[in-house]
């Protein structure tokens, strides 16, 4: 049995038992076959500490390298699966040792030591393996990283800017109204489908991440907005010809695509003068933003973005420091 047939036996474990996304698993996969790369040219690099700071210090310009190009191979004698079974703790750290060298970002670092860990204890469950080797290695601290959000008239601005008298662009105003009402993730926001629009109740039915369902309340605007994009869609005479379940479509009348509402925000932003480097997340950073800043209780929002853990919403709670200050400077009599 080779390597891939081992790492496919994951994929699969990870898409249809634990409901990961096509990208997820495509991400996980990718990693993988790096650390077999790496495996047959074993020698890479030094072993690292992954808690010591010089393992992954930033030089400010670091991101991802796509590909790993490995050394001469001295693993050659160990065929298929045995090369992932193999592996023990020294293995790993020099793998880091690896990622260090190449420059690799901490984010990156992290997110390729987790895709050992799940797939070491998918191993360890499947008792082909006897110790998971990554039990003794700690993942990195991560820097700390602000969310990007945009203000309450930058948002009014870009919401403005989509040419509402063609079906495009009701359908792109339709789209970002219902992202900034909502919250949701590109990836909720194009698998929606019609029924999952409730215009009586005012909310979404979401499908999230691990394919976890959530209800979240949606404003009449974004409701609005929605209603006559699908009124000017079904008076198309392409309109037979369109997906029948999806909320949104592109031109040929096929489900939108995630990068295809990337190409649209990058389209409006240019138009409207917005910084380019908002991604459509940046509307899920503004709508939580705006809600806590609103006075909106941290729990709710965490309920709203479909958070597993109250501490990834924490992230958003810097935003509220200038309305408290103002709260305290009005209400505290020694202010």
């Amino acid at each position: 049995m080779t390597e891939n047939s081992l790492i496919d036996e994951f994929l699969n474990y990870l898409r249809f038992e634990r409901h990961f996304s096509p990208h997820t698993a495509k991400c996980y996969a990718a990693d993988l076959h790096q650390f077999c790369e790496f495996l047959r040219g074993h020698e890479s690099g030094p072993a690292v500490d992954p808690l010591s700071n010089g393992g992954y210090e930033s030089n400010g310009s670091l991101g991802g390298v796509a590909t790993a190009v490995a050394p001469p191979p001295v693993r050659l004698q160990l065929a298929g699966r045995e090369l992932l079974l193999a592996v023990e703790t020294e293995d790993v750290r020099r793998f880091l040792g690896f990622l260090r060298d190449q420059e690799y970002s901490k984010s990156t670092t992290a997110r390729k030591l987790a895709t050992l860990r799940s797939f070491y204890k998918f191993c360890l469950k499947r008792s082909y393996i006897p110790n998971h080797p990554l039990a003794s290695i700690r993942t990195p601290k991560q820097d700390k990283r602000l969310p990007k959000f945009l203000e309450e008239d930058q948002v009014r601005q870009l919401l403005e800017t989509p040419e509402v008298a063609t079906l495009l662009g009701a359908r792109d105003r339709a789209m970002l109204e219902t992202m900034y009402s909502t919250g949701v993730r590109v990836s909720e926001l194009v698998d929606l489908n019609l029924a999952d629009v409730d215009f009586t109740g005012e909310a979404l039915h979401v499908r999230g991440k691990g394919k976890k369902a959530r209800v979240t309340p949606i404003s009449p605007t974004a409701l609005a907005w929605i209603r006559r994009y699908m009124e000017m869609r079904r008076a198309d005479p392409r309109a037979a010809s369109f997906n029948q379940e999806a909320v949104f479509v592109n031109k040929h009348g096929q489900r939108l695509s995630t990068r295809s509402v990337r190409r649209k925000l990058d389209k409006y932003l240019a138009i409207c003068g917005l910084d380019p480097a908002i991604s459509p997340h940046t509307l899920r950073h503004s709508f939580a933003t705006h809600m806590l800043n609103r006075g909106a209780d941290l729990r709710a929002v965490q309920e709203l973005l479909g958070h597993q853990s109250l501490s990834t919403t924490q992230i958003y709670t810097h935003v509220t420091t200038a309305r408290m200050k103002q709260a305290y400077d009005e209400a505290h009599p020694r202010a």
